[in-house]
């Protein structure tokens, strides 16, 4: 089979077409921008939902293919991406353009509770998409999922092995049960409706077998780590919504943190659902969370990844803060310290044209850094810079090597941090 896949760099996404590839089917991956070479393929569809909303944006994607599982999804609205747009426009899109190419076959992931309650734009907007591919005439299975865990890691299944990994077991107030699920479970439903005699036009959740807490759940990551039993600490409601606000701020400046305030409230909600349906129609019978971590021990690489994950946003603050107050020192408190060191080199009749223009360039890397669509090249340019100040103050002012705050030394450390940052940057 021809199968075109949305959100196909996503948790899901990715491993649904991996599999799908290695069944032997000929997978077309919606992107929203284009991958390294590496990762490319010939039949992948650059495109961004957001801009998909009509059906004739999807006339020439959807062209030979036989089925369609979407599997795009967004937490909250951010500066790269719209719930409502992705979730409700784009897919009432996607599927009116498959009705009209006579598409037989559209999965569509969905959330579970949403047709119970919608406490957040995440939940309604998902509503709004599972009731349109409703009324067309396809043969349409809405699965609604969830929390979903698996070997691979993002959004909420990263955060758990992130808080897994504090020295106090961080419980947040106000947080329901989850039936979380498992990634090779969610895959193996999929394949099996993508068979040509399975059912269609028809809904299922797809929830493990036990209702846990989040401190439980965290609990067992520590197990499964091999790590000790931590304290467990309530973090208080004022610090919890102040958290809650810092995800949405770096949500605006283009970062996809899973504790944003759509987190808080659908949380508050839980992931709680009837799996017999599910198992019923499938004969899939879910995966526990104790099993599967049984069944795939830990390695360091699992521990290496829960141990950055929290250092990764105090990286993404710390430099931004560090770059842009060393631009704003040098143009006020600091400006005459910083002409001074001027004094007598080479460069002293530029001394304060070159304090400027190192504060701008300071200022602008540290922007730069701070906006998730140019942290890459933000980084590289705050490398640029400190070799360009090392290299100058060897030449201009080499008595700084042997200072005892050791203002040139410290470059040295700065540059690794800058190289760290570049290494743990991309989340999928």
């Amino acid at each position: 089979m021809k199968i075109l896949v949305t959100g196909a760099t996503g948790l899901i996404g990715a491993s649904l077409c991996a599999r799908l590839e290695a069944e032997g089917h000929e997978v077309r991956r919606v992107l929203r921008r284009s991958r390294p070479a590496s990762s490319s393929k010939r039949s992948d569809v650059i495109l961004d939902m957001t801009e998909a909303v009509r059906p004739e944006d999807w006339s020439s994607p959807l062209s030979g293919v036989d089925a369609v599982v979407n599997c795009a999804g967004v937490l909250q609205d951010n500066a790269r991406e719209k719930v409502q747009e992705v979730h409700a426009i784009a897919a009432s899109a996607l599927f009116r353009a498959c009705e009209r190419a006579g598409i037989k076959t559209v999965i569509h992931f969905s959330a579970i509770g949403v047709d119970r309650d919608q406490p957040s734009a995440f939940s309604a907007s998902k509503l709004a998409g599972d009731k349109a591919l409703m009324a067309l005439d396809v043969g349409w299975v809405i699965l609604r999922p969830s929390v979903v865990l698996g070997r691979g890691v993002f959004g909420a299944s990263a955060l758990l092995r992130g808080l897994a990994a504090l020295p106090l077991l961080l419980a947040m107030p106000n947080t329901g049960r989850l039936q979380v699920v498992q990634l090779d479970d969610i895959v193996c439903t999929v394949l099996f409706f993508l068979q040509p005699a399975s059912p269609t036009r028809l809904t299922l959740e797809l929830a493990g077998p036990e209702a846990l807490t989040m401190t439980e759940l965290i609990s067992r990551y520590r197990q499964w780590f091999g790590w000790k039993k931590a304290t467990v600490f309530t973090v208080p409601g004022w610090a919890a919504r102040g958290l809650y606000r810092l995800g949405d701020l770096a949500g605006w400046l283009g970062w996809r943190p899973p504790i944003r305030s759509n987190a808080q409230k659908e949380i508050t909600r839980g992931a709680v659902g009837d799996p017999q349906p599910w198992i019923a129609t499938t004969g899939i019978h879910p995966a526990s969370l104790a099993s599967a971590l049984a069944a795939d021990p830990a390695t360091v690489q699992e521990r290496w990844f829960a141990g950055l994950y929290f250092i990764k946003p105090a990286i993404f603050v710390v430099l931004p803060f560090f770059w842009i107050m060393t631009g704003i020192i040098s143009l006020t408190t600091g400006w005459r310290n910083g002409v001074e060191l001027l004094i007598g080199t080479a460069v002293a009749p530029h001394a304060e044209a070159a304090v400027v223009a190192g504060a701008i360039a300071d200022a602008a890397v540290g922007a730069l850094i701070a906006f998730r669509p140019t942290s890459r090249p933000g980084l590289w340019g705050a490398i640029a810079i400190s070799l360009f100040y090392a290299i100058a103050g060897t030449i201009l002012r080499p008595d700084l090597w042997n200072e005892p705050l050791g203002p040139l030394m410290k470059i040295l450390p700065i540059l690794a941090l800058h190289f760290v940052a570049l290494a743990i940057l991309e989340e999928r």
